[in-house]
């Protein structure tokens, strides 16, 4: 076992700026990092310029060697990773699969930051399916990586709840930074010479957080008000929920839930002046608080009606 006062030599295998937190805390603490694994740059924005990952543009600013292979089941790659003795290997929101024969190399197995609590929500979007859903609490686990997704034993959870002004920005700051916390429990138990006990998941109660995409972003106004608010919070900042009134593709960042306008069918548009902005759905109405336009800006709704009003009339 590891002796108090020595580092673990630690692969680290991240993407996005959920990945950060963790990886910062690592270099803090003084372990080893041997490798940052990330995916390689992608072209975004509207040149489509190669951009670096979060973690990649982490990485270089703090002189760690950083790797970005298209797979990892390329047997050069995984001999690459085999010669640097792994005592550990981190992943966090990398978007690779990790074969086998990784996860068996560390002598401490693979350990995952997972922003759910699993069994629940396992799979690609848990943050967004959390809020979609009505969650009331959320939180983040660290697990024993499997071949299957997101199966593993668990060794530590942290657990937060899910508040009605929360969306899934927020949210995902919070449980990044959960995550970090999660994570130093779990190594300073073992720097103490203790493994953290693994706990086997129940599969009963497993969900699938399905990827997002643009068409879910879609307001179906015969929805209900309740279920609308959460999807709102839910894909805010991306994809950002959106619908189409009088011709204009509008995006809607925040909202609220107000009681059902007498009269009213779903879909219909209510407007005083440029103080408010009421839609109708299949039982009460939602107040849009902020909104966007095809091409513009975001805008609090009363500037958004004062300079496009017009538009939805």
């Amino acid at each position: 076992m590891i002796a108090s006062n020595s580092s673990l030599r630690i692969l680290f295998a991240g993407t996005p700026e959920f990945a950060l937190p963790p990886l910062k805390a690592l270099l803090d603490r003084g372990e080893e990092v041997g490798a940052v694994l990330t995916q390689p740059d992608r072209r975004a924005g509207r040149g489509k310029q190669l951009r670096a990952s979060p973690v990649k543009q982490f990485a270089c600013e703090h002189g760690l060697d950083v790797l970005q292979p298209a797979t990892l089941a390329d047997a050069d790659v995984q001999q690459t990773l085999a010669a640097l003795e792994p005592d550990l290997m981190i992943v966090v929101a990398y978007g690779l699969m990790v074969p086998d024969q990784l996860l068996a190399l560390p002598r401490l197995g693979c350990w995952n930051i997972h922003a759910s609590l699993l069994p629940r929500w396992r799979g690609a979007a848990p943050i967004q399916r959390a809020i979609e859903a009505g969650d009331k609490h959320t939180g983040v686990c660290i697990m024993q990586m499997e071949t299957s997704l997101d199966t593993g034993p668990l060794f530590h959870r942290l657990e937060t709840p899910i508040a009605l002004a929360d969306n899934a920005g927020t949210l995902h700051d919070r449980l990044a930074e959960m995550g970090s916390k999660a994570l130093q429990y779990c190594l300073d138990l073992v720097h103490r010479g203790e493994l953290p006990a693994p706990r086997a998941q129940e599969d009963s109660g497993a969900v699938y957080a399905r990827k997002l995409s643009k068409a879910d972003a879609e307001l179906d106004w015969n929805q209900p008000a309740e279920l609308l608010a959460r999807q709102i919070r839910a894909f805010n900042p991306w994809p950002v929920s959106w619908c189409d009134i009088n011709n204009q593709r509008l995006r809607i960042w925040r909202a609220e839930v107000i009681d059902h306008i007498p009269g009213s069918v779903p879909r219909q548009v209510f407007m005083d002046g440029v103080q408010s902005l009421k839609i109708s759905t299949i039982d009460q109405a939602i107040q849009v608080l902020e909104i966007q336009r095809a091409g513009g800006r975001r805008m609090a709704v009363a500037e958004f009606l004062n300079a496009h009003g017009n538009l939805l009339l």
